[in-house]
This record gives structure tokens, sequence and C-alpha cells, in this order.
């Protein structure tokens, strides 16, 4: 069965597609074969997580239509066309089997030459709001899998299964013992894992850098910064900076980190948030502001799944406070790894393959 998948720019369209491939390859056997071809962008953080997995990649032309007034807006369907003759090239000589996109704006002319070309489409829709990507392509899907119930309004119900969110297996891998050793972290003190998302978050970065040599009176961290966006600590005299770890990216690794952390501070994207609530990590969520992530943070909110802090209010001694009383409150931990491991549809990866299956044998 050939595959292609397109998603890029952000790990929030990437990591649901990789997990559908994990489950994929576990179901190969001498009599069911896959091949993948990743379509993505030519900067995002895709390209070396897909070819970790072996998959074959090919950047594509994308543009961006933003729902707001920008210069750009009268460029950036250009490289939509380029993007969509790309596509047209890569499907007529790959001829897939079925084409899976999780909303981004690459995708938009891989699914519309799809489309053209005959080929079925599955989309997933991960936020509670409805990207405007997935809504330029919605038209051309046979299936539209979406992560929260509510969504199912959002689509044509006849296309709409609900499916939840796909988990990678990997993350269940992550192993306390093997941290400690590659981090170099301290056995019995606790961990706090800072994530900007995948292309990282300059402003978080910032707020965190100031707060850093006072967290690690109490705690250790593993920074995670984003490429290109390291930061310089001001570590006063005998600071104890052994205790701070930062990296751009984790790959291989992550699934270490999510082990040995006690609470994780990062942004509110889907991908990020589903696999943190298959773990029920305790969760201070800081969504980008003016985006989905505001209505991801606050659904997990109204539920106690997680503590929400709003980044236009938020200072440097906000978030210290929170996180040190966070980490003193051993109830509410519980609490909030209670209510996240609930909150969440689960084996959304498994679901999604039936689908695949499903239409390969002509049964949608």
């Amino acid at each position: 069965m050939k595959i292609l998948l397109s998603g890029g720019g952000t790990l929030g369209s990437v990591t649901p597609l990789l997990a559908i491939v994990e489950a994929l390859k576990s179901r190969s056997s001498p009599t069911q074969a896959f091949e993948f071809y990743w379509l993505g962008t030519r900067c995002g953080v895709e390209k070396e997580l897909v070819k970790e997995q072996n998959i074959k990649f090919k950047p594509i032309f994308k543009g961006k239509l933003r729902r707001y007034f920008s210069l750009r807006n009268f460029i950036d369907p250009l490289f939509i066309i380029l993007g969509f003759f790309q596509s047209l090239i890569v499907i007529f000589r790959f001829k897939p089997d079925i084409v899976l996109s999780a909303g981004s704006f690459v995708s938009v002319p891989v699914v519309w030459a799809s489309w053209l070309l005959g080929r079925p489409v599955i989309i997933h829709q991960q936020d509670l709001r409805p990207s405007l990507a997935n809504r330029l392509i919605s038209f051309c899907a046979t299936k539209i899998t979406v992560t929260f119930e509510k969504s199912i309004s959002d689509f044509p119900r006849e296309k709409v299964v609900w499916t939840g969110n796909p988990t990678r297996a990997e993350i269940f891998q992550g192993d306390r013992d093997r941290a400690e050793v590659n981090f170099g972290l301290e056995k019995d003190l606790p961990t706090v894992l800072f994530m900007g998302g995948g292309t990282g978050a300059k402003s978080l970065n910032q707020l965190i850098a100031q707060i850093v040599p006072g967290l690690v009176s109490f705690c250790q961290i593993i920074h995670l910064t984003g490429q290109g966006k390291s930061v310089e600590i001001k570590w006063p005299n005998n600071s104890l900076t052994n205790r701070y770890h930062q990296y751009e990216l984790l790959t291989n690794e992550l699934k270490d980190a999510y082990a040995v952390s006690s609470i994780i501070v990062c942004r509110a994207g889907l991908g990020t948030l589903t696999e943190l609530a298959n773990l029920a990590k305790p969760l201070i969520l800081i969504p980008l502001p003016g985006t989905h992530q505001e209505d991801n943070g606050n659904y997990l909110k109204n539920k106690k799944a997680a503590l929400v802090l709003n980044q236009e209010n938020l200072t440097a001694e906000i978030l210290f406070l929170e996180i040190k009383k966070l980490l003193a409150d051993k109830n509410l931990q519980a609490e909030l790894s209670q209510n996240i491991a609930q909150v969440m549809k689960k084996h959304g990866a498994s679901q999604i393959i039936d689908l695949i299956f499903n239409i390969k044998r002509g049964r949608i």
C-alpha cells in the first residue's frame, strides 16, 4: 500500500501522522507492506523526524492565507500554485493509494492535487478550533477525523469520524534511569521540562531565562528552546548551573525527558497535549495568544486537567511562583494527572488505520 503524507512547519501537523506511520509499520507482514512518501516544508522541523523513520521526503512550496490583512496574502497564493504543480508531479509518479493530512498549509496544494487526480484523502482535525487549512481542503476529503466530539459539527456530518488524536507508541518507552544518566540529572531532585513547541517560543524562553537561577535551588530543568532560539542565562556567582540543561530540540531522547519530568511547562498544541495526556503528566500550559491553543487550554482548564496561564498577563515572578507551588503540592499534581488522563479519547491511530483499510477495500 502506498501512502502519501503531508504536514509540517510545526510539530502539530507532524506528530499525528508519524503516529499513524508507526502503527502501520507494526502491521506490516509478508503479505502487507507499506511505502511512504512525505511532502513537507523547506525549513520546518519535520524533515529530520521524517528521515529518522526512513520515509522519502520532498519539500514543496507553501503559502499561508491569513485571517488578517497582510501584504503576504497577495504573494503566498503564488507559492500555493507552485506547491500544487509540484504535488501533481509527485502524485502522478508515486500513485498513492491514500493521502493523509493533519491540517498544515503545506497540505493544501497536496490535497487539492490529490482530489484532482482522484486519490482518496483522509484529513485529521486536531484542535477544537477548525484550522483554516482544513476548511480549505475539507471538500476534497473522503473522511475527516477529529480529536474532540465537539468538532463533529464543524464539518459535513457524513464525512466526520470521531477518533481521538493519534499518539506515537514510542512515547511510552521512555526510561527515567536512562534520562538521569544521559541528561546528567540528580536522582532525587524533581525535574521540570520546559517546551515551547517544535519551533520554540522566544517570549517564553526569555521568561524562563529570568527564573532559572532561582528554580535550580529546588529543582532541575530540561529546557527545549526550539531551533535557533537558545538563550543565555545570567548566573550569579556559585550558582547550581549543573542543574540546568538546555537543548534546541530533542527527538529520540524526548520520550526519556517526558519520563523523568515531574511537571511540564509548555504551549497548548494538540499534538503535545495528546502525548502528555496519555502519559498523565501534570501540566502548566501557556497557550499562544490569539490562536486555537487558547481553546485547547480553556478546555483542559474547565476539566481541571491542567493549570493554564495567560501569556499577556504573565510575568517571570508569576511563572516562578506557579511552578514552585505545583512542585510542592503533590495532591494537585495527582489531581491534574488523573483528570488529563481521562480527557482524551484514546487509540486514535488504530481507528484511523481501520479507515485507511476500509477505503482501500472499497468499503467507504
